[in-house]
């Protein structure tokens, strides 16, 4: 079989010009989210009875990208044949496969030789949110920043002193990276063959003053890495607050 290969479902529709592409990353292996992962793969565990991978497709569309490319590793067939029996998205969907890991830097440069216009998406493949991905549409090499919510309870303390307990809050003015990128495709020739987005390109951007972000407050973000993260994502969906974005 080949590494790469073409896997399309597209419904009869007039094709927009110049229509932006996205890669979804979806190689994981998510080993703390063991067994079920050692049955299916991460994309595919189910968030309220749908797939994190349908939930991603389906959060792209929303903002009119309809060609998507999967990079995919870790039981990949399994991707593949629940995507053949989903014909219902409307998007063109291209699988790029890793026989061996290559990081995220890696996975992103494999998958840019189905990416011939001139900047793209890249999401993690693992997450839950509600981020207004326009945003950072607008100009490229910008990435989300979601401010911090804390996963544990937090003090206040003055001179050894607890003065109150706060239950799972905001962290004022520090910004986490949630794994929403628009990039341009001529930072290829910084991208590795194997390595990460994170740890590799984006600090030589930095250092060069050529990445900027897009700040979000109050958003919902889940980063389905734990069985504890299914279960309170779960949850957080379906409460009033965001039940009618999930719809």
């Amino acid at each position: 079989m080949n590494s790469s290969y073409r896997l399309v479902y597209v419904k009869k529709q007039k094709k927009l010009p110049d229509i932006m592409k996205a890669i979804i990353l979806a190689g994981g292996r998510g080993k703390r989210l063991r067994p079920i992962t050692d049955k299916i793969p991460k994309p595919l565990i189910p968030i309220n009875n749908k797939p994190l991978i349908e939930r991603t497709i389906k959060y792209l569309k929303k903002y009119g990208i309809t060609e998507i490319i999967i990079s995919s590793g870790y039981k990949s067939n399994l991707i593949e044949k629940f995507l053949k029996k989903k014909k219902n998205f409307g998007c063109k969907i291209i699988f790029s496969i890793e026989k061996t890991p290559l990081g995220t830097g890696g996975a992103v440069r494999k998958a840019l030789r189905f990416i011939d216009e001139e900047s793209f998406v890249v999401l993690n493949g693992d997450i839950v949110t509600n981020i207004d991905l326009k945003k950072i549409l607008k100009k490229p090499n910008t990435i989300a920043a979601n401010e911090l919510k804390t996963k544990f309870g937090t003090m206040d303390i003055r001179n050894n002193k607890i003065l109150k307990f706060n239950e799972k809050k905001d962290v004022s003015n520090v910004w986490m990276n949630p794994g929403i990128y628009h990039l341009s495709k001529n930072i290829e020739k910084i991208i590795p063959r194997k390595g990460s987005l994170e740890g590799i390109v984006f600090p030589k951007m930095a250092k060069n003053k050529t990445l900027e972000t897009i700040k979000f407050k109050n958003a919902l973000w889940f980063s389905i890495d734990s069985h504890k993260d299914i279960e309170e994502c779960s949850k957080e969906i379906k409460s009033k607050k965001y039940s009618k974005y999930f719809k």
